[in-house]
């Protein structure tokens, strides 16, 4: 069942317009966690095998592309520290959800994670954001929180929970959608939908339940839709700067969608990461001060 936290769905006046072909990029500022100690020593998504041998030496060098890639687009990149014992900490998107400058850092579902929530809260009261608090429900950040102009897209199923949704609702004042997730592949926001501008996202519609799929259409009549091979290399974990979007390189029907659309996709190699589960966007926390 999909749950619309707030009011009603927004009217045809707030949604978002029909398809364009004129794109402008906008700078952003991402925090990402370098991979010093990546690993998969657990298994806690469909993604993860810990019987397969990982190389963090690739990893970093994958996810030193991936920085570079966004500076070369005219993107400020901050770091947190990575701490020791935190292997998926690179998945800096799960840290917690930053707008109108204001923070909510994480609170994860496995044991293995949560102590990324205090070292995130940490950095966003460092960095200056008012008021910065700790969720107080199950809320694994941008992994299922997606803004798309004003409106936040949140996804619930298997990670962060509808208490978490109204959580957010109130404290950034801002709407909030509420869209199941039932694939356990796709178990958080960002590896089935990708918000690609204030008026476009793509989405693979097998990963939400009838209803949220009838929300999106609602929300997104000219939506551009994922096929079975984008999802499964997570293709739709990307990250946008509204003309720009950062994807896998493995993602080939996708990136040629993205291109008819007005769209320029840059494809990266994630392939080490995506052993933990995660892909571009699960790399990149966007710091929307």
């Amino acid at each position: 069942m999909t749950i619309t936290t707030g009011a009603a769905l927004p009217t045809t006046a707030e949604r978002p317009a029909l398809r364009t072909t004129m794109r402008e990029a906008t700078p952003r500022r991402f925090l990402m966690c370098r991979p010093e100690h990546f690993d998969v020593t657990y298994a806690i998504n469909p993604w993860m095998d810990p019987s397969k041998p990982v190389d963090t030496a690739l990893a970093v060098a994958q996810w030193e592309t991936l920085r570079a890639t966004y500076e070369s687009l005219g993107h400020q990149v901050d770091l947190i520290r990575p701490v020791e014992g935190l292997p998926d900490m690179v998945y800096a998107a799960n840290g917690g959800v930053v707008f109108d400058g204001k923070a909510v850092a994480a609170s994860f579902t496995y044991a293995e994670r949560q102590p990324e929530g205090a070292a995130y809260h940490a950095w966003f009261d460092e960095a200056g954001f008012r008021p910065t608090i700790q969720a107080g429900s199950t809320n694994e950040g941008e992994g299922d929180f997606l803004v798309v102009g004003r409106l936040i897209l949140a996804g619930t199923g298997f990670r962060t929970s509808v208490a978490a949704h109204h959580e957010v609702r109130e404290f950034f004042g801002a709407p909030v959608i509420s869209l199941e997730l039932v694939d356990p592949r796709f178990y958080h926001l960002d590896t089935a939908l990708a918000a690609l501008d204030e008026r476009t996202v793509a989405y693979y519609p097998p990963a939400f339940s009838a209803a949220s799929n009838a929300v999106l259409q609602q929300l997104f009549p000219d939506a551009i839709l994922a096929n079975d091979e984008d999802a499964s290399v997570l293709g739709l974990n990307a990250v946008s700067d509204g003309h720009n979007v950062v994807l896998t390189d493995k993602a080939v029907h996708l990136r040629a969608r993205l291109r008819e659309r007005g769209f320029n996709p840059i494809g990266v190699d994630l392939s080490e990461l995506l052993k933990g589960g995660g892909s571009v966007k699960c790399c990149t926390l966007e710091v929307r001060a």
